[in-house]
Parts: C-alpha cells; structure tokens; sequence
C-alpha cells in the first residue's frame, strides 16, 4: 500500500492525533518531536512492507466492520508512537551522555516496537467484537 490517497491519510492522521493527542499534548512537541511524529506517521501510513495491510487482511470480517479500515490505521500509527516515546525517553534517561547513547545498539529498535504495537492493536480489535467496554474506549480514545 505505499501509496494512499489524501482522504485515507486525512482520516488516518486525524485519528492518530486525536489518540496521541490524549496521552501527550500534541500542539505543544518541541519542533523536532514533531518532525518525528510526521517522519513516523509517513512511514506508517505508506506500509511499504505491507505490514498493517496484510494484519488488516488477516482480521475476521467481524473485526474489520468495527471501524474502517483509515481509523484503525491512524490508531495503530498513535499507538506506535507513544510506544516509540515511551522508549526513546527511557533510552535517553538511561544513558549519562549523547555519546553514551549513540553508543548502544539502538538498531532495530522502532521496526520491533511498530511490530509489537501493531500485534497489541490487533489483538484489541478482535477482543472489542465481544467487549463493549473496550469497544467504547476505542471511540472515546479516538474522538477529538
């Protein structure tokens, strides 16, 4: 799916705004966060290794008609960029110093978080077809 088109985008980028919005106030990232969330987002979105849509392909067609298919991509996008967050700041708590840190082996590090948060979204949405609880907190966390 490397190429979207602008509604499919405009729907999945909301979404993930809206659901990243809620955990960090997202018109207040420092510049170069906010570069990295559009660097993360235009990854995510293209799918160029076909990640999301084959996950999305695998989903039951019940899981598939709880929300479509833009909403839930900007979800996991949101997803994967808390999570990605959630790390990188322990990476830098971690380390005493820049040099420390370019140091480490990092390598990898995002595709395996992207999988992870991908699994864990897709687990949700197929636990949501028989959990109306968790059902109405995918609506709630994904509202402006």
């Amino acid at each position: 799916m490397s190429k979207v088109d602008q509604e499919y985008e405009k729907v999945a980028k909301q979404i993930s705004y809206n659901v990243a919005n809620k955990v960090l106030p997202m018109d207040k990232l420092p510049e170069t966060l906010q570069e990295a969330y559009e660097g993360l987002f235009k990854e995510l979105v293209e799918d160029n290794a076909n990640a999301f849509a084959n996950a999305w392909e695998a989903l039951p067609g019940s899981a598939q008609k709880l929300m479509p298919k833009a909403e839930f991509h900007g979800f996991y996008i949101a997803n994967a960029w808390m999570q990605l967050s959630r790390v990188a700041q322990e990476i830098a708590d971690s380390a005493d110093s820049e040099e420390e840190m370019n140091n480490n082996e990092y390598d990898g590090v995002f595709g395996r978080l992207a999988e992870q948060s991908l699994k864990e979204c897709i687990r949700k949405l197929k636990k949501a077809r028989t959990d109306r609880s968790m059902f109405n907190s995918f609506k709630q966390v994904m509202s402006a």
